[in-house]
């Protein structure tokens, strides 16, 4: 349940956060992490899982943005990369790089959660990130490749943001061929 001095989101249910509870009580597993590419901060998220030492999150979000939120102190297994509105591929590749990426390495997890919100994209004017297909399919690569890795290839992705209708559906058709292998 969200702070009570934090806006509310888009969503009434947590999925990936349903996803992870799932993991830990259904399948045994002992840490998960949680990736979060949405244009918008996942408070929602972050305040179900913020000092669970079980989960790790990583996330991009436009900042300052709605729900301002993800940048003031947060907990120890919080990765939050704000990115200026206007930031493209290269400032998104070199968050995943350069600070997602080693905290996952060290953090070990037994299965990788995506919350993929595909509202960044530049044609998607409900934020003002500038990213590509190529950019969330590069991202995915590399989250599928640590996850063939380290956590016996689990990945699990959920749709979780885009409103352009034709920008959605290239970057989803992106990031799901890479996922399937195509």
């Amino acid at each position: 349940m969200a702070k009570k001095d934090t806006p509310m989101g888009f969503c009434f249910f947590n999925n990936i956060g349903v996803a992870a509870r799932h993991a830990f009580k259904v399948h045994g597993l002992e840490r998960v992490a949680i990736i979060d590419f949405d244009v918008h901060h996942g408070n929602g998220t972050e305040d179900c899982f913020a000092g669970d030492e079980k989960v790790l999150m990583c996330s991009i979000f436009q900042h300052p943005f709605y729900p301002y939120s993800g940048t003031d102190k947060p907990a120890a297994n919080m990765c939050n990369v704000p990115l200026a509105a206007g930031c493209g591929g290269e400032e998104f590749r070199d968050a995943v790089t350069q600070v997602w990426m080693p905290r996952l390495r060290e953090f070990n997890p037994q299965m990788i959660l995506i919350s993929a919100g595909f509202d960044g994209h530049y044609e998607d004017d409900m934020g003002g990130l500038k990213l590509l297909e190529r950019d969330f399919a590069w991202c995915t690569e590399q989250l599928k490749n640590l996850a063939a890795e380290i956590c016996n290839k689990r990945v699990v992705s959920m749709l979780e943001g885009g409103y352009v209708m034709s920008s959605l559906a290239r970057s989803v058709g992106a990031h799901l061929r890479v996922l399937a292998d195509l």
